[in-house]
């Protein structure tokens, strides 16, 4: 589902159905197209007129927008998702169909190919658990990762903080997009100079030079604001837990009561409605305070592919492995550019720009393994 969000707005629109011409998915895939350089476009553009961002907040259509993207307040599991999807979910996969059973056709693609690997943390490398703070990946999967990492060059994406992703998955051989792209640890491009907005030359833990490309770095000092103005506005509502991610704000509903839904919008309404820079998107069981600038998963897809130097090159094949609405946004890339393959984490049918599925994490890593096993 592509993210149907503008500045007047706060609610997440579904696309129109995609269309049967857009699901010839594979025969429509082509070689990486070479002329789609990264350009300035790519980077923020922030309207500095008060637009009434969250006029509708208080409106029906927010909760149901609540409520669809959250369909139970239990977690959804392969086990119940099997017991009452089965014929659903292999419909669906007809039109999205498995990575592990499709492998030798994504491998046929991939054939006088690099590689570049691209994975969500939440739903994708970790289980979803209740306590975000407790979204450990398991050490067969880090395993996993590590291995894919020393196969192709490999990046975790996610609306974490960087830190916090990166403390998660523990690895010094990935590249670490946090924020929803908006805080990147990558490599040096060498034609950046020093005083490049938004972007400057580090070391890394291992002492490693790096770049940092940080697009909504001006908004960190309102972030921190509204971070705490939301825990105070959101302390007296049970289960309700706010996680600052430096450069967005998420508010974790999935351990509040549904009767109390609306009490969290609410919260989170009266906190930001005053602040026209800053919007509210939602994702599974959370709402997230975000800059508003033109920036998303996509758009830091594209920028590590050209800081990897994998831009304009016919023989790369991105793959992109991702849970949630904010994914889309790299699925949408990839597809409109026939450029690589998006593949979808989901126990349950849902539309979505990705080329092929996988059931949970446990699916994901035994991709991960098919991956490694190919490249050797």
């Amino acid at each position: 589902m592509d993210l149907k969000s503008n500045h007047t707005a706060p609610v997440l629109t579904d696309p129109a159905p995609i269309s049967k011409s857009r699901l010839g998915v594979h025969s429509s895939l082509l070689p990486y197209s070479p002329g789609t350089a990264f350009s300035s476009n790519l980077f923020l553009t922030i309207p500095w007129k008060k637009t009434g961002v969250l006029d509708d907040v208080r409106s029906s259509s927010w909760l149901d927008a609540m409520k669809s993207s959250s369909p139970t307040h239990k977690r959804i599991t392969k086990e119940n998702a099997s017991a009452d999807n089965d014929v659903a979910y292999a419909t669906w996969t007809l039109k999205y169909p498995s990575a592990i059973a499709s492998f030798e056709q994504i491998a046929n693609f991939a054939k006088g190919k690099r590689i570049a690997l691209f994975l969500d943390y939440d739903g994708t490398l970790s289980p979803i658990v209740d306590n975000p703070d407790r979204a450990f990946m398991s050490d067969a999967m880090r395993s996993a990762v590590e291995k894919v990492a020393k196969c192709f060059p490999t990046a975790i994406i996610s609306g974490r903080s960087r830190d916090k992703v990166h403390e998660f998955v523990g690895l010094k051989e990935l590249y670490y997009a946090g924020s929803h792209g908006m805080d990147i640890m990558g490599p040096v491009r060498q034609y950046i100079s020093d005083d490049q907005p938004n972007s400057v030359r580090s070391t890394d833990e291992q002492g490693k030079e790096v770049n940092l490309f940080q697009p909504a770095s001006e908004f960190l000092p309102m972030i921190d604001e509204v971070y705490s103005s939301l825990v105070e506005n959101t302390k007296y509502i049970k289960g309700v837990k706010v996680e600052n991610n430096k450069f967005c704000v998420s508010v974790h509903y999935r351990n509040v009561d549904d009767k109390s839904w609306k009490s969290v919008a609410q919260c989170v309404y009266d906190v930001i409605k005053n602040y026209p820079r800053l919007r509210l998107t939602h994702g599974r069981m959370v709402l997230e305070v975000r800059p508003v600038i033109n920036w998303n998963k996509g758009k830091a897809v594209t920028f590590l592919l050209e800081s990897l130097g994998l831009s304009n090159c016919d023989d790369v094949l991105p793959i992109y492995v991702g849970d949630d609405r904010t994914d889309e946004d790299a699925f949408k890339v990839l597809r409109e550019r026939n450029c690589g393959l998006g593949i979808l984490v989901s126990p349950v049918p849902k539309e979505t720009n990705a080329f092929y599925s996988l059931r949970d994490p446990s699916e994901v890593m035994e991709f991960l393994e098919y991956l490694v096993m190919w490249k050797k």
